[in-house]
């Protein structure tokens, strides 16, 4: 059995696609999924498979489908994935230091992530970078360090815009998450 992590794409955001976790939990369990766990309410979702990534992302994004009437993106993760982009921030510590210092919010690193290589939205996405968005490509991971309000980036919007599959988290939320997923590997 693999761990794995699934991340919603926009799920309890303003009032849109409310999914209740418990309720979630016990959807996934239903369709074979073990050792459900969520964390906060943005549709993050650590359990474990022996289901390849496409077989999980079609089941659970029918199930969600059945049971709570949406559709949004489910983007998947091993913990192998997740351990490689947490363990490997792109940008250094004084970036990080200098954008977290300037953004009233916080939070300046985050991760975009897509269920295929990001490869082509480098082209597009080099046309909005800037002093205030930075961003490297990962694999299938967009790594974003932002010294303003997320929603106010125009990097981070044209990602929302793409038209691919995508869905954003902050450091703080993949690390967590990470943590998580390495307290059961230990156990």
């Amino acid at each position: 059995m693999a761990v794995y992590i699934a991340f919603l794409g926009g799920v309890n955001v303003g009032g849109k696609n409310k999914i209740n976790m418990p309720e979630l939990k016990r959807a996934l369990e239903e369709i074979g999924l073990t050792r459900v766990e969520t964390y906060i309410q943005s549709g993050n979702i650590i359990f474990e498979s022996g289901e390849g990534e496409a077989a999980l992302r079609a089941q659970i994004e029918g199930e969600l489908k059945r049971s709570f009437h949406i559709s949004v993106p489910v983007i998947l993760r091993t913990t192998d994935e997740l351990g490689r982009l947490t363990g490997n921030c792109p940008f250094t510590d004084a970036e990080v230091r200098l954008s977290e210092s300037l953004n009233s919010e916080g939070e300046s690193l985050y991760a975009a992530l897509l269920p295929n290589e990001a490869g082509e939205l480098a082209e597009p996405l080099n046309s909005l970078r800037s002093e205030d968005d930075d961003f490297r490509i990962m694999g299938r991971d967009v790594c974003l360090l932002l010294r303003h309000s997320i929603r106010n980036s125009k990097l981070a919007g044209s990602l929302q815009k793409s038209g691919a599959a995508v869905t954003v988290r902050n450091w703080k939320t993949l690390r967590k998450l990470m943590s998580m997923a390495e307290e059961r590997m230990d156990s």
